[in-house]
């Protein structure tokens, strides 16, 4: 009768860590996905796809206006949150999950025309905060968007 081979010790079988990559992200605090920190369109699609309810087509909304709007864009998901940035010049936005809205960050918000109308604690950043019944103005996102690309990025 052929034995069965153990694992290491310390060591993951295959098998664990294929489910724990499959596995249902957690929602935190207000709906958030707990997403774990990578690069790429593979985490921040992970984080789309586990957005609850209407927030998930709104992000992936979000995620194509970025794509058609900077050709290229550099990805990841951080602290629970995609970002998008330019290769070289870092993070020009984000957007994070909230119970009753989606806020979408612009880390060089002030240097936007117009600029977007959420403030900050943090002198540059600019927020927008979008609800379930708001009408979204994909051409200024567009133009924010565009215009935020161009300026150096915030480097963590």
């Amino acid at each position: 009768m052929p034995s069965k081979a153990r694992a290491k010790p310390g060591r993951r079988s295959s098998r664990r860590s294929s489910a724990s990559r499959t596995a249902k992200p957690r929602l935190l605090s207000g709906g958030n996905p707990q997403i774990a920190k990578a690069q790429g369109d593979a985490p921040v699609q992970r984080y789309i796809a586990a957005m609850p309810g209407w927030k998930r087509d709104l992000g992936r909304r979000l995620d194509m206006l970025v794509e058609r709007t900077v050709p290229g864009v550099r990805k990841a998901v951080k602290w629970n949150s995609p970002f998008y940035g330019v290769e070289g010049q870092g993070w020009f936005l984000n957007f994070h999950t909230f119970t009753s809205y989606v806020k979408v960050a612009f880390f060089r918000g002030t240097s936007l025309r117009p600029v977007p109308p959420g403030e900050s604690r943090h002198q540059e950043v600019r927020y927008l905060d979008i609800r379930e019944d708001d009408p979204l103005d994909e051409a200024q996102l567009a133009t924010w968007i565009r215009q935020a690309a161009a300026l150096p990025g915030w480097i963590p």
